[in-house]
């Protein structure tokens, strides 16, 4: 017998073809998404950004800890902060930092050190993994499964980004300690990527090596 509250699990029960038809459908808008890296500075609505968040805190997590931060930045002079410190890390990897088979794996995508969306972009959330804090965020309490429960929350944040008509692309400069100090945020959290967040610049392009994806059999097995 279980000795804490609980409630009754809600979940609307659907005909397996509207079920098969829905997964089919969320399929289908998820695999137009595109990682894009040419951004106008057309606005997005904050309620949009609001709205992605609080689904990205409804994600599973260790121990209902909630072990993340979502730091949203739109003005001109801190994203200029960021795009300044990002370059240079970027520069530094660019340069020699990363692995000649690192580079050749980047090659077809045709990245470098200059990332001019980190500016021309409306939103930039700056996520981090909190170590420590648990559910009321004092900053002590341990933490469980931090990077899967984030990872699984930047998964929700995305789609639901997409979902909204918004273009969105994952930063990850390395390291990225500067993000703390420019967000104002704690020792104890740990910032885990930038998600830009716009509207694709007219003419926007993708590289074509980004369409190449694993099929089903490759990804999946049935045991």
């Amino acid at each position: 017998m279980q000795s804490h509250e609980q409630i009754p699990y809600s979940l609307p029960s659907l005909p397996e073809a509207e079920s098969i038809a829905r997964a089919r459908a969320m399929r289908d808008r998820l695999k137009q998404r595109r990682s894009c890296r040419y951004f106008s500075a057309e606005p997005v609505p904050r309620e949009v950004i609001e709205a992605a968040i609080e689904a990205a805190g409804s994600a599973p997590n260790g121990a209902n800890h909630q072990p993340w931060h979502f730091a949203v930045v739109s003005s001109p002079e801190k994203k200029r902060a960021i795009r300044e410190a990002a370059e240079e890390e970027e520069k530094r990897f660019y340069a020699g930092k990363a692995s000649e088979e690192w580079l050749d794996a980047l090659g077809p995508l045709g990245t470098d050190a200059d990332k001019p969306f980190l500016e021309t972009a409306p939103w930039l959330i700056v996520v981090f993994a909190q170590r420590k804090g648990g559910i009321d965020e004092d900053g002590a309490t341990q933490n469980y499964y931090v990077n899967e429960s984030v990872g699984i929350a930047c998964g929700m944040l995305i789609a639901t980004l997409h979902e909204a008509g918004c273009a969105t692309l994952t930063h990850t400069p390395s390291p990225m300690g500067f993000l703390r100090e420019i967000c104002g945020r704690p020792e104890h959290e740990k910032p885990l990527m930038i998600v830009v967040v716009g509207h694709p610049a007219e003419g926007a392009t993708v590289p074509a090596h980004a369409l190449r994806k694993k099929t089903l059999s490759q990804i999946a097995t049935w045991l």
